[in-house]
C-alpha cells in the first residue's frame, strides 16, 4: 500500500483531532482582533496549560472559572484569593492551585491598570509586533515563553500578525506524521481559518503518542 499524502494525513489528523484548546475550554475567539473577554479567558488558560500538569485538567480549570463568572479582568480581580484557589483545587488543579490563585489575580490586576483590561491594547502597544507582544504578555506573572506560546498558537486566528505560529509541541507532532515542521510549509496544507486547528491537533499527537492511528486512518 502506498504512503499517504501530506494532504491525506492531515484530514486524518483534523478529523481525529481537530479542535482548538480554545474550543475544548468553551472561549470563542472571533472577530476582527478578538473581543477583550475571550481573550482574557485565553491569557488565563495559557498560564494554566503552561504548567507541569495535564492537558485535561487545565481545560477543566479553565471551565472552572468560567462557570464562577470569572470572565473578564473586573470579575477576576474581585473574586477572592480564597475562592480562586477552592475553585482551581476543585477542578483537579490541586498541585497548582495556591500558586496559580494568585498569579491569576495579579494578571487581572495588571491588564487592568496598564491595558484599561483589554489584551488588544497590548496588542496596539506593541505595534503587532510578534517579538514585542511576547515581551509585554512575559510581564504576567507566571507567563513565560511556554505560556507565551500556548496562547500564540491559539490567538493566530485572530491576530493575522502570528500567523502561521507553530510552537515546539507541535513541531514535534509534526515530525512523528512525517509532515513539514517549517510553519510555511505547513500553513500550505490548510485554509488560513483551520491552521490553528491543525496545529492543535498536532500538539494532541505529540502529547497522546497516537501518531500511528492518525497515519492508519490516512491510508
Amino acid at each position: 500500500m502506498s504512503k499517504p499524502s501530506e494532504k491525506e494525513i492531515v484530514a486524518a489528523l483534523l478529523e481525529r483531532h481537530g479542535q482548538t484548546y480554545a474550543e475544548e475550554c468553551g472561549i470563542t475567539l472571533e472577530g476582527a482582533g478578538g473581543t477583550p473577554a475571550p481573550l482574557f479567558r485565553m491569557l488565563c488558560a495559557a498560564m494554566l496549560f503552561s504548567t507541569r500538569i495535564r492537558a485535561g485538567i487545565a481545560v477543566a480549570a479553565s471551565r472552572a472559572l468560567a462557570e464562577q463568572g470569572w470572565t473578564t479582568p473586573q470579575k477576576m480581580a474581585e473574586s477572592t484569593w480564597e475562592a480562586r484557589a477552592k475553585t482551581l483545587n476543585e477542578s483537579g488543579y490541586a498541585r497548582y492551585d495556591e500558586r496559580t490563585a494568585s498569579m491569576l489575580g495579579e494578571t487581572a490586576q495588571l491588564l487592568l491598570e496598564r491595558y484599561t483590561g483589554d489584551l488588544r491594547t497590548l496588542r496596539a502597544e506593541a505595534e503587532r509586533d510578534p517579538t514585542q507582544e511576547r515581551q509585554l504578555l512575559k510581564q504576567f506573572k507566571g507567563l513565560g515563553d511556554i505560556g507565551v506560546d500556548i496562547f500564540f498558537r491559539e490567538v493566530q486566528a485572530v491576530w493575522d500578525e502570528l500567523f502561521p505560529f507553530v510552537d515546539k509541541k507541535a513541531r514535534q507532532g509534526a515530525d512523528k506524521l512525517g509532515l513539514p515542521e517549517d510553519p510555511e510549509k505547513l500553513a500550505e496544507l490548510v485554509d488560513q481559518t483551520d491552521f490553528p486547528r491543525l496545529v492543535a491537533a498536532l500538539v494532541r499527537v505529540s502529547l497522546e503518542d497516537d501518531e500511528s492511528e492518525v497515519l492508519e486512518a490516512a491510508k
